[in-house]
């Protein structure tokens, strides 16, 4: 097995096998010499034969495909953690989820929760607005009161002038190249799901602007910037958005910090005493 740890893959597997108990997987507990299943029942429950299961347990065989690793996962009862490392272990990179995750951990909306200064939401990978506090609500509007299928930061760009509107244009500019870019690569980490799919559609057949920065092809990945935003109440806001990337989830939390002291600061300030 080439460009992983063939020692470590093998001690990961009897470790884990050993942990698995086998009424968790369907099975009789009955009378065991060690803890933990079979190195057969491991085999069955992953769909292959025992002798290839007992060779990768003992370090030898060949390099196991992203089928089998899966399969040994869902055997194992891996958690998405431990399913990542035995990807690496096997020397390959794990396969991304099949369609952008949308349920946020709870302990992000609890911090969202606290923010009670700083606007912040979190989107999925293809911009779906999931999660946002009072503050972003006041910033941006009440996500809530929109239909769902448009809660997307991209096609509220393209589709609704009045939200493109609030950006300064060279901001505008910049953040529709790399929007566009960074969808043609989320597009390429979810080639089957029907959502990224449909959005696509969706913006090819709303915005002409959009056709033509599909069509240039470029790809990049979204990263913090620094943003103007008009408020019709705050006025110009000079914000700088903060993008933070959890690989896990394919999610993004987005902050939106003003310097201490500054006109922008206060003015969120104030905005946050409109909305108590």
């Amino acid at each position: 097995m080439q460009h992983g740890d063939r020692a470590e893959l093998a001690a990961f597997l009897r470790r884990w096998r050993a942990r698995v108990q086998p009424s968790e997987v369907g099975l009789e507990r009955g009378r065991r010499r060690t803890p933990g299943l079979r190195r057969q029942e491991v085999a069955t429950l992953a769909g292959m034969s025992v002798d290839y299961y007992v060779r990768l347990e003992q370090g030898r065989g060949p390099r196991p495909s992203r089928q089998t690793l899966a399969a040994l996962g869902r055997a194992l009862r891996l958690t998405d953690d431990e399913r990542s490392h035995l990807h690496y272990l096997a020397g390959e990179v794990p396969a991304p989820p099949a369609a952008p995750v949308r349920e946020v951990r709870p302990g992000l909306l609890h911090l969202l929760e606290r923010l009670v200064d700083t606007p912040a939401l979190v989107c999925d990978a293809k911009y779906d607005v999931l999660a946002w506090n009072p503050m972003a609500a006041a910033l941006f509007g009440d996500f809530s009161a929109v239909p769902e299928d448009e809660r997307n930061v991209v096609w509220r760009f393209f589709a609704r002038p009045q939200a493109r509107d609030r950006l300064d244009p060279g901001d505008a500019r910049r953040f529709a190249r790399e929007a566009v870019a960074d969808l043609r690569a989320v597009t390429a980490r979810y080639p089957r799901d029907p959502g990224v799919r449909s959005l696509v559609e969706r913006l090819l057949a709303a915005s002409p602007e959009f056709r033509t920065l599909w069509a240039d092809g470029d790809v990049r990945l979204r990263r913090s910037t620094r943003k103007l935003i008009r408020h019709p109440v705050a006025g110009l806001l000079d914000l700088q958005c903060e993008a933070l990337h959890d690989p896990a989830r394919d999610q993004w939390t987005v902050f939106y910090t003003a310097a201490p002291g500054s006109p922008t600061s206060d003015a969120l300030q104030a905005l946050r005493g409109a909305n108590l």
